[in-house]
């Protein structure tokens, strides 16, 4: 569950209805040509059960919008707030707490652990967090693997996988706290069309179970997949459908 830090406050301004919210949210980033202005003033509510999608070129900010979201990186200005937490109010301690419960992120990269088997890679969010009892971390983990269809390689180590298993494993670990949020950054951007299509119904399925997923993307093919689109171009929302083939 989504809980109010006791290191923040809500300010009034959290609607009800929205799982998450950014209001006013600026980013600078500075560079040697002088700070670079990556948000411009979003506004943005999402609500719970949501699969959206996150679409724009290149430097349109979709990866700087959702590090604000998850709490990677934090606002020059404006407020995040996830639940009825003010996301960028958090320690880096309390930050780590509350991600490792509250959210699960995808990677494009996958970013397996390569030393460990893909069961451990499933279980290591769980030995971090300590949600479950020990004991009940492998059933756990297999039950997961078991959802994104890779139980039966739970004893591998990620380089026996191809890259389509690979994020399959990624995501059974981004389940591994039970989140109600899933942030995946062009999770299907090194598959081929047909592997990238099974890691969409697998988001399908977790948004039908009640979970809300933000999906990171530059390609227009899975549009009609998402319950909403939210479009991004030189750092802040746009009505216009932003594409380029990259």
């Amino acid at each position: 569950m989504l809980h109010k830090s006791s290191a923040s406050k809500s300010n009034g301004k959290h609607h009800p209805q929205s799982l998450i919210e950014l209001h006013h949210v600026d980013k600078y980033f500075k560079t040697a040509a002088g700070d670079y202005h990556a948000l411009k003033s979003i506004d943005l509510e999402i609500g719970g059960g949501e699969f959206v999608g996150i679409i724009g070129r290149s430097g349109s900010g979709k990866s700087t919008l959702i590090n604000m979201i998850t709490g990677i990186d934090r606002p020059s200005s404006g407020e995040v707030l996830v639940g009825e937490t003010t996301v960028h109010t958090l320690s880096e301690n309390q930050m780590a707490r509350w991600r490792g419960r509250n959210l699960g992120i995808v990677f494009q990269f996958f970013q397996l652990l390569p030393n460990l088997t893909v069961i451990e890679n499933v279980m290591m969010p769980m030995d971090l967090c300590n949600k479950y009892p020990i004991w009940e971390r492998r059933k756990q983990a297999l039950n997961l693997l078991e959802l994104v269809g890779m139980h039966e390689q739970a004893d591998k180590l990620p380089s026996a996988l191809s890259g389509g298993q690979q994020q399959r494993v990624a995501i059974a670990r981004a389940l591994a706290n039970d989140p109600p949020i899933i942030v995946a950054d062009e999770p299907t951007g090194r598959l081929d069309s047909v592997t990238a299509e099974t890691i969409i119904e697998i988001f399908e399925g977790l948004v039908r179970e009640g979970r809300t997923i933000l999906m990171v993307s530059h390609d227009p093919g899975f549009l009609h997949r998402y319950s909403r689109v939210i479009w991004l171009a030189d750092g802040r929302l746009t009505a216009e459908p932003q594409f380029v083939a990259e």
